[in-house]
């Protein structure tokens, strides 16, 4: 039964490839290139008789003929091109090879080399097998860390190789599991820092800082943990702590170390939005701030709203700004305003789509502060 159903699909398949091969052109399209090509040998007669008449000069005459025969050329070749079609032997010759002799000779080449009496290959037989594929070993190696959760060692070999398949949740997991069991370890919590950086979209989340801090601890000076510890600053938007810990790390390095160039972008990348952040509609003045220190609530909350929607409007005429964005989206989850805030989001993806840096940046402030904006954060 299954070999009768896959072949009438095929059949079928091949059919409707086939119909457009016995499809013809419609009359009219190759009679209206007919008549052009006829209309334009009458204007090459009337140009003859326009320059006998001395109705137009010589070189006119020429370039107008010129002109007329390049048209009369392409609707030529168009008219001989209309009323081409696939011959009826082409068409019946493709309609055999694609319904009989193709299927025929996969089902002969699968005769020859394949192998149709081979037996169900289940997942019990596949993990007696000599030669086990990757997944195959992890699971193994999860069915022994459920009979014996303490295995530090064994949380320890999977964590990376979680980290290596995309698994990032189950990465960070392992790493968990591992430092909890066989104690601290600069290498442990690296692991840890680099699982959360992936799983976070590349943010920097407060779990994130602790542990590379804590390799810090352990190797005084990691450039690695150096170098994350900088990034985070600047997704904090604290630029100038950001930039000071890039070029002390740039300063502390070889000259030829790998990361150099990485560095020399971050620390440009930083300066760029340090000076679009002094630029944000709606920044604070240092009047303003100490204003705001001898206001009463009542007060001080109305001035934040006061400089929150000015902030919005502005946004409207400067759309380009990606940190008033991200202060405007702030700014109203902070007053606890779910749906201006998931607004502003979804404004600021559309001038920063969420496939470019700025967008996924915004979209990760609006994660940590549990703003969503429906499909477009997705």
């Amino acid at each position: 039964m299954f070999w009768i159903i896959s072949i009438a699909i095929a059949l079928a398949s091949a059919l409707l490839i086939c119909l457009p091969l016995f499809a013809r052109k419609a009359k009219g399209d190759a009679g209206a290139e007919r008549n052009d090509a006829e209309v334009y040998r009458d204007q090459l007669s009337e140009i003859d008789r326009d320059e006998k008449s001395g109705l137009i000069e010589g070189e006119a005459a020429a370039q107008a003929r010129t002109e007329i025969a390049r048209r009369l050329i392409a609707a030529t070749r168009a008219t001989a091109k209309a009323g081409m079609t696939s011959g009826k032997g082409v068409s019946i010759a493709v309609t055999l090879f694609l319904c009989l002799l193709l299927p025929l000779g996969g089902i002969l080449l699968y005769a020859r080399i394949g192998i149709p009496d081979a037996p169900d290959f289940p997942l019990a037989a596949r993990f007696d097998s000599a030669d086990p594929d990757s997944n195959i070993l992890i699971r193994k190696a999860e069915l022994r860390l459920e009979e014996r959760p303490d295995d530090g060692r064994g949380w320890e070999v999977l964590a990376p190789i979680y980290l290596g398949n995309g698994r990032f949740a189950d990465s960070v997991n392992a790493w968990r599991n591992a430092i909890r069991i066989l104690g601290a370890d600069a290498r442990r919590y690296g692991g840890l820092a680099e699982a959360l950086v992936a799983m976070n979209q590349g943010r920097a989340t407060a779990e994130t800082r602790e542990a590379f801090a804590n390799v810090l601890k352990l190797v005084p000076g990691d450039p690695r943990a150096r170098f994350y510890l900088a990034l985070a600053d600047g997704q904090d938007g604290k630029f100038d702590a950001a930039i000071a810990a890039f070029e002390a790390l740039k300063k502390d390095s070889p000259a030829d170390a790998p990361w150099i160039g990485v560095t020399d972008a971050q620390i440009a990348r930083l300066k760029e939005a340090k000076e679009q952040q002094a630029k944000a509609p709606g920044s604070p003045t240092v009047d303003d701030v100490a204003a705001a220190a001898e206001l009463s609530d009542t007060d001080r909350a109305a001035m934040i709203r006061t400089m929150v929607d000015s902030l919005d409007s502005r946004l409207k005429d400067d759309p380009d700004n990606i940190e008033g964005w991200k202060r405007l989206v702030r700014s109203y989850a902070m007053l606890a305003e779910p749906d201006k805030a998931a607004e502003a989001l979804q404004k600021g993806l559309e001038a920063f789509p969420p496939d470019t840096e700025n967008g996924k940046a915004l979209i990760a402030l609006a994660n940590e502060l549990g703003v969503k904006a429906g499909d477009a954060t997705q």
